[in-house]
């Protein structure tokens, strides 16, 4: 099996955005060298955190693969209506911006909090406590995938949205903001492209039922 490239920092970004024009750049599959269509499946290297593109052969070896080299990333975001998180239930995550994702790391054996930034994606260091009324509050995250499947919250402004999300589509929101954000502020193309964003990932998401907790 060929080790897979590095991909480019905005290589998940086209599958969400839009489709590569007829005479672009050609994607292959980073395992087996296959050329992929435009929309494809991904697989995480986990140690290293990278996304590489796969071919449905190559993406199907590694289903319910678990604790090996790649994961395979879930296609489709998923909706969480009646999801419950307050003002002080954010606070208390203590992050500096009211856009993050938060995913469950099997080498950190602990859930991390990213934001994004024009730099890229920022770690934060999540206090456990607040993590876990926030689950308690919402079942549903205890079956998050680790590593592949993240919950992507945007509460900028009047916005108040939440939903699972591949982690892919989380590295592609920060692709977007490097590439929109303009000035101290990001100007308003970024927040309205950040929108358009969430508006596209919330028309792919089907809607997830919480889990019963035995009384």
């Amino acid at each position: 099996m060929t080790p897979p490239r590095t991909p480019s920092p905005f290589a998940t970004l086209r599958q969400f955005v839009r489709e590569e024009p007829a005479d672009g750049p050609v994607e292959r599959c980073e395992l087996c060298g296959v050329r992929v269509p435009p929309v494809h499946r991904h697989l995480l290297e986990t140690a290293s955190r990278q996304v590489a593109c796969a071919c449905d052969g190559c993406a199907l070896r590694f289903e319910d693969v678990v604790e090996g080299r790649f994961a395979l990333i879930p296609r489709d975001p998923r909706a969480l209506p009646g999801f419950r998180l307050d003002d002080g239930l954010w606070d208390s995550l203590s992050l500096p911006i009211n856009l993050a994702f938060f995913y469950r790391s099997s080498a950190a054996d602990r859930v991390v909090a990213m934001y994004p930034s024009p730099a890229g994606a920022t770690d934060s260091l999540l206090p456990l406590h607040a993590w876990s009324a926030l689950a308690e509050a919402n079942p549903v995250l205890d079956r998050m995938e680790p590593d592949v499947e993240a919950l992507l919250v945007n509460r900028v402004g009047q916005n108040r949205r939440a939903l699972l999300a591949p982690i892919d589509a989380c590295f592609g929101l920060v692709g977007l903001i490097r590439l929109h954000w303009r000035g101290l502020s990001g100007g308003e193309r970024v927040w309205e492209e950040i929108d358009a964003y969430f508006e596209r990932l919330e028309a792919q998401s089907v809607p997830v039922r919480e889990p019963r907790r035995e009384a």
